[in-house]
């Protein structure tokens, strides 16, 4: 007799065969949950997509009763869910494919025929299809005490997910969590004006509506410019609208930031109150701070830095039990000290999430009074610090940590240049003095650290980043890829180092915090990169835990072949997002079990967490973790994490748009490029001169029929068997640029190369599209009768 499932499990009515299995029940048709046994897929499935809180291994698991060998059975089911693509890894656990987390941001965009509201995900992947509709309900809260947050039209949530119980309607309801921004009756777009004077304002994106300016509300506007607008919603119509502020041309680069700010919601302008909190705030006093401003610590940034968050200094342990060894201090601005919990700049801070940066600007997290002057740590100027000192053997190997709170002096403030410089043999005058008693230390320091990370292997893609810099007019001057240094490889370790500690500390303590996480890849794209290799003679092990040294062996075979950019960008594909979590996975890419922001406060909110963490469970004084906020770290971690993810789109779309426009009087020109993406639609060409990516329609590839051959990542014509693979390098005519959306559009000029014996997967591609009558759009139709 089955024990009585608890409330809000799955029931069904059951018929069991009479003939068990090894013991078990085999169930058929409608099975019920029963408690002890292993359940069936469908039943293992639709409970996943009904509990996405409770869809870890652990929580299923609990709740279906499972121990011992049921367990065992239970991850293997789970892992060939995996690997057909039914289930996919989320940050809480397992999803069905294209399923919502539990924690979503949405944007409440529409209400139905009875007034209910209807959200969408914030952020969601272009090549996913339509993002689904959300219904949002006004109810009590988790705990069944008060009401949600009153929502509303425009508003942009943080709220928890459920699937829908009635069908025909919206695939998922929510209940409102927190409201992230309020409805803003502010709009941007582009002025058109009409032959009568009057005026529309075109969206800047695909979701936005037009509007009708009346010739009174233009004001200076003229036709081009990108203005912010306020709107008014008439019941019928166009809704109308009211120049407020002219951003300039859209024909200068200058406004195209701006276009990425609004269309991806990212708060840019600081309330009064938080700008009144941070003039008024005053310098950190010596109370709970040692003084360390005698220790030459100095700061390595960027040339252009605005604001220096960390500093270094290195020097040889003197205990006779380490001899050869270092010990290594690095200090991290105070934030904690200035920005408190539940305070004027505390909330404008966890809005943002994190700073994003632009070619022409830089939206901060917090106020330039914060971020530039009172947390900035300024040459020759005393500044608060939260420093830890770890010191390492001579292989690399840390033997302790102590964090400290201090009150420092910055002794210098070099670029990587200058110190690399410097190291090289060419100081300067302000390097010299300091070449022997820090720069050297710094560099022994880091020899000794890198033995460490060596061993250690963390994921080691070669993917040059280029920047972008931008004349003083604001048009584009040059792209490039800046040097990498070894003075930046420093600076990186010791700040790896650095995070890896405070999680260390922070878990003996028994402190909750939020992790940097960072799974590792799913079974599914695992085979993927496996069947993709295999084309290219590069075996891959099955089976197995992958490590990320086990990918540098990948890259390796590589290296210095034809492949070696194609193979680096596969799989960077087939890693998982690092992301932020209260729970803790370890970091795959960085091959380390814990892992926590901690260096950059200035820009990241979950960096000040962490410093609040450290605080409290060390007793260092203000500025600790509140309980309230520890109960609230799983919301504070999902919506971090989307707002980085907010960050990086808004920042890829900039320069997307700002080489679009640097290229949009080129047209008709040819470039060199590769293959960077391939689709069934076409082909993405990089430009690497440029770093920007344009496409190829499959129609423009020729009279052939192209089939897409997933595990070759190509398009192979099917009569003369030429084809394009990702990498292959590529001559292509500038077509067509879009400016505000980013776009280019190119014609192929290379023939495509032999690609030899097609795939079986490619055959029966190829069978199936003839099958369906469906071709590769703008192709040839399949010849009939095959």
């Amino acid at each position: 007799m089955t024990k009585e499932p608890r409330e809000g499990r799955h029931q069904k009515a059951t018929s069991r065969t009479s003939t068990p299995r090894a013991g078990k029940a085999v169930i058929k048709e409608s099975p019920a949950i029963v408690q002890g046994f292993l359940p069936p897929r469908e039943i293992l499935l639709e409970f996943i997509a009904d509990n996405p809180d409770r869809s870890n291994k652990r929580e299923i698991a609990k709740a279906f009763g499972l121990k011992g060998e049921a367990r065992v059975e239970l991850r293997d089911l789970l892992r060939d869910l995996e690997d057909e693509g039914l289930l996919q890894k989320s940050r809480k656990g397992l999803a069905r494919p294209g399923a919502l987390p539990p924690m979503t941001l949405l944007d409440i965009t529409t209400r139905t025929t009875d007034g209910q509201l209807i959200a969408r995900p914030s952020e969601w992947p272009e090549d996913a299809g339509v993002a689904p509709a959300v219904l949002v309900r006004q109810s009590s809260d988790a705990r069944g005490k008060g009401k949600a947050p009153a929502a509303n039209l425009g508003d942009r949530v943080l709220a928890k997910i459920f699937p829908a119980k009635e069908k025909g309607g919206p695939a998922y309801t929510a209940r409102v969590v927190k409201i992230i921004d309020k409805l803003k009756n502010a709009a941007l777009g582009v002025i058109r004006v009409l032959p009568d004077g009057d005026a529309r304002l075109m969206p800047i994106d695909r979701r936005g509506e037009e509007m009708q300016i009346s010739r009174q509300d233009l004001g200076d506007a003229k036709d081009g410019d990108l203005i912010e607008a306020d709107v008014v919603r008439g019941r019928f119509g166009l809704p109308r609208a009211k120049v407020l502020t002219v951003l300039g041309s859209v024909a200068t680069e200058k406004a195209i930031s701006m276009i990425a700010i609004y269309a991806h919601g990212i708060p840019h302008v600081f309330p009064a109150q938080v700008m009144e909190a941070a003039a008024a705030a005053k310098p950190a006093s010596m109370v709970k701070r040692e003084d360390w401003r005698d220790v030459p610590l100095v700061t390595i940034d960027p040339a252009d830095a605005k604001d220096h968050d960390d500093a270094v200094y290195a020097e040889p342990d003197p205990s006779p039990d380490n001899e050869g060894g270092v010990i290594v201090t690095v200090a991290i601005a105070d934030v904690s000290y200035y920005v408190r919990t539940g305070s004027a700049l505390d909330r404008e801070a966890l809005k943002r999430g994190n700073s994003v940066y632009f070619p022409d600007r830089v939206v901060p997290m917090l106020p330039e009074r914060i971020s530039n002057d009172l947390c900035s740590l300024r040459e020759g100027e005393d500044r608060p610090a939260i420093a830890v000192r770890m010191v390492f053997s001579r292989e690399g190997r840390k033997g302790s940590h102590t964090f400290h709170r201090i009150m420092m002096k910055s002794a210098a403030k070099l670029s990587y240049q200058q110190a690399q410089a410097a190291i090289d043999g060419k100081p300067d005058d302000k390097t010299g003095p300091l070449l022997e008693p820090i720069l050297k230390p710094l560099w022994r320091a880091y020899e000794i650290m890198k033995r460490g990370r060596d061993r250690r292997q963390p994921l080691e893609l070669d993917m040059p980043e280029r920047k972008i810099v931008l004349k003083p007019d604001g048009t584009v001057d040059r792209v490039f890829v800046p040097e990498r240094l070894d003075a930046h490889k420093l600076i990186e370790e010791m700040m790896i180092q650095a995070n890896v500690a405070a999680a260390e500390t922070l878990e003996k303590k028994r402190q909750p915090l939020i992790y940097r996480v960072h799974d590792a890849p799913s079974l599914s794209k695992q085979e993927s990169l496996r069947e993709f290799l295999a084309t290219l003679g590069i075996a891959m092990a099955k089976g197995g835990q992958l490590r990320s040294n086990s990918f540098n062996g990948i890259l390796a075979k590589a290296e210095d072949t034809p492949h070696q950019t194609m193979v680096n960008e596969m799989v960077l594909r087939s890693q998982s997002q690092a992301i932020y979590s209260p729970e803790n996975i370890g970091h795959f890419g960085l091959n380390l079990l814990k892992y926590a922001h901690f260096t950059s406060p200035i820009r990241r909110y979950a960096d000040l967490i962490v410093h609040r963490a450290l605080v409290g469970s060390l007793g260092l004084g203000e500025g600790a973790i509140t309980p309230e906020e520890e109960a609230q770290l799983d919301d504070i971690a999902a919506e971090i994490s989307t707002f980085e993810r907010r960050a990086m789109a808004a920042e890829r779309d900039t320069i997307n748009r700002l080489i679009a426009h640097h290229l949009a009087g080129r047209v008709g020109e040819e470039f060199e490029g590769r293959v960077a993406g391939v689709t069934k639609a076409g082909l993405f060409v990089a430009l690497p001169t440029y770093g920007a990516d344009g496409f190829v329609p499959v129609s423009t590839l020729g009279s052939d029929y192209f089939i897409y051959d997933e595990s070759r990542q190509a398009l192979i014509g099917e009569k003369h068997g030429l084809g394009y693979q990702l990498g292959d390098p590529v001559d292509v005519r500038l077509a067509e640029a879009i400016p505000l959306a980013g776009a280019l559009r190119f014609e192929m000029l290379s023939e495509g190369r032999k690609m030899g014996i097609a795939t079986r997967s490619f055959h029966k591609a190829g069978r199936r599209e003839r099958r369906s009558g469906r071709a590769q759009p703008g192709t040839r139709p399949p010849r009939r009768g095959r």
